[in-house]
């Protein structure tokens, strides 16, 4: 951390090589802030460089003294930074190509709950369309109101919402970017648990007939992953 605050004190004096070497080690973090804003219809690289304008003003804008941890602060200007552009261009939209494939989903949908009589799996729905499960998340989360982050589920009332933040602050959920290195930390089967639920959007009993689980070991794999995730990031 006292590396980190030299180097912005370096930057706030003029010092391009230190704000270099600030920027190159904390291009995660940008990048992390950045793939919240997919799926908008600008290009990633676009996102990126406003992403890297925003964490440059936090670095002007930083007070090393006064004791706040650089990337808490840093997180809410790149993403702001982002936010403005979209807005100000007019550019929060989602692009052609999703909502194609959102457009083939739903059909391969209905066409499944026709034949079979019943929700189909994320694995079929991928089988008819030939798109990867996480490219199906995409499309139907960048094409309806995602909901499932502020639904309670299981016994314990979990919600996503309340492992990532305390509020509803898309500034204080932001500050939480350490999410998907928190989900690489858990196995492999409370991984696809917890995607399925929260970024696919599937019951319990929906994810259990895609693990070929009963809905009871999803119940407890899902309560045991969110306890973890939760202690991670708290």
């Amino acid at each position: 951390m006292n590396d980190t605050y030299d180097l912005i004190k370096k930057s706030q004096s003029g010092d391009e090589t230190a704000r270099e070497k600030l920027l190159e080690e904390n291009s995660g973090l940008v990048w992390a802030v950045v793939r919240r804003f997919l799926g908008r219809g600008v290009e990633t690289d676009d996102l990126y460089q406003l992403g890297c304008l925003g964490f440059l003003k936090a670095v002007e804008g930083f007070d090393v003294e006064f004791g706040t941890q650089f990337s808490t602060y840093a997180v809410p200007k790149i993403a702001g930074e982002i936010r403005r552009f979209l807005r100000d261009d007019g550019a929060v939209k989602v692009s052609r190509g999703i909502k194609e494939r959102a457009a083939t989903v739903k059909s391969a949908r209905s066409a499944l709950i026709a034949e079979m009589g019943r929700e189909p799996t994320v694995s079929e729905i991928a089988v008819r369309t030939g798109i990867t499960p996480e490219d199906i998340a995409v499309a139907e989360m960048a094409t309806a109101n995602i909901e499932s982050i502020h639904q309670q589920t299981g016994e314990e009332g979990f919600t996503l919402e309340s492992v990532l933040t305390d509020t509803k602050s898309e500034d204080a959920m932001l500050e939480k970017i350490a999410l998907d290195q928190a989900i690489s930390s858990l196995s492999d089967r409370e991984t696809m648990v917890i995607r399925l639920r929260y970024f696919h959007g599937l019951t319990q009993q929906q994810t259990a007939k895609v693990l070929q689980v009963s809905q009871v070991q999803v119940s407890r794999i899902e309560k045991k992953a969110l306890t973890h995730l939760k202690s991670i990031l708290s």
